[in-house]
């Protein structure tokens, strides 16, 4: 189904109460991973777009920050509102660049324009290649690329199907900037950790140069929450690759088959995937504001409608 101006929202794929997490964050903890959409009628969603969310704006991401105790966030660009960054820009804006953002550009995008994105706050460029997602450029053209993100000092991000992460794996390898792997190479969980898609992961990440999120727990389980079969892959990238991981929430969860997340819950199982304070400091602090230098944080005052 091809969306366009005229086409109705989904339903939220949102939990609007989520449970308050008995887990306490760090201070300068991190969402590494998360969307806004809208609203629609400042910031149109782009026309051929697969999906049309209902509203989810930056102060409902605030609040639920808030609510959750995260003091920085990396907003990646949705793929219903295309190439047309404003969205995420105005809202890394409103943070004083205490949030950052990730860019959906074509590898034609100018100088000047990924200048002002940098300037912006935006520190890296997503590539999708997922099914139900609009296809892009080649892996060749992408890394290629990146030799145009060096000079900024951005890196790669990558979502892909994890059938696929062997097959690009020659590619990645040769990228000149960083790359960031999304929601754990959204292997399924039920294949288990000896799965050939997960040792990929593993034989990937033995690459320095390569990175992963530990999000997306919601996404590879098949037993639903509170995720018992994903929290072991997750468990393992942390423990073996601990100062290049970082952890987001996804929220709002676009596009989300399973049942709607709750972002409590989400903070609460980082206890099992990051036992020790140390580990989590270096998951949800030090690795992140290493890697997207954030400005300082800012209080924010924003009422949220999530439950104690």
């Amino acid at each position: 189904m091809v969306h366009t101006a005229d086409t109705p929202a989904d339903a939220p794929y949102w939990m609007a109460a989520p449970s308050r997490p008995k887990l306490k964050l760090p201070p300068g903890a991190c969402d590494a991973h998360v969307h806004i959409f809208g609203p629609r009628k400042r910031f149109p969603f782009a026309d051929g777009r697969g999906y049309t969310p209902s509203d989810a704006p930056k102060e409902m991401l605030f609040s639920l920050h808030e609510f959750l105790g995260v003091e920085h966030c990396v907003i990646v660009q949705p793929a219903c509102h295309g190439p047309d960054n404003s969205i995420t820009v105005d809202a890394i804006t409103a943070t004083g660049q205490a949030y950052r953002g990730i860019a959906l550009v074509p590898t034609t995008v100018s100088d000047a324009e990924l200048k002002r994105l940098d300037a912006a706050g935006l520190r890296g460029a997503r590539f999708h290649y997922m099914k139900h997602l609009a296809k892009g450029p080649s892996i060749d053209e992408v890394i290629a690329f990146g030799q145009r993100l060096a000079d900024i000092g951005w890196h790669l991000q990558i979502h892909m199907e994890a059938a696929l992460i062997a097959d690009l794996t020659p590619a990645l390898k040769r990228s000149s900037v960083p790359v960031v792997i999304d929601h754990m190479g959204r292997v399924d969980a039920s294949r288990g950790l000896a799965q050939p898609e997960f040792r990929a992961l593993l034989a990937l990440l033995a690459d320095k140069n390569i990175w992963v999120k530990v999000s997306g727990s919601d996404r590879i389980t098949r037993q639903g929450p509170p995720y018992a079969d994903a929290v072991p892959f997750a468990r393992k990238l942390v423990a073996e690759f601990g100062d290049r991981v970082v952890w987001g929430t996804d929220w709002p969860h676009p596009n989300h088959a399973g049942p709607i997340p709750d972002d409590g819950m989400l903070v609460d199982i980082l206890a099992e995937i990051a036992p020790s304070e140390a580990t989590r400091q270096a998951l949800l602090v030090d690795n992140p504001q290493r890697f997207y230098r954030f400005a300082p944080a800012k209080r924010r005052t924003a009422a949220t409608g999530a439950k104690s």
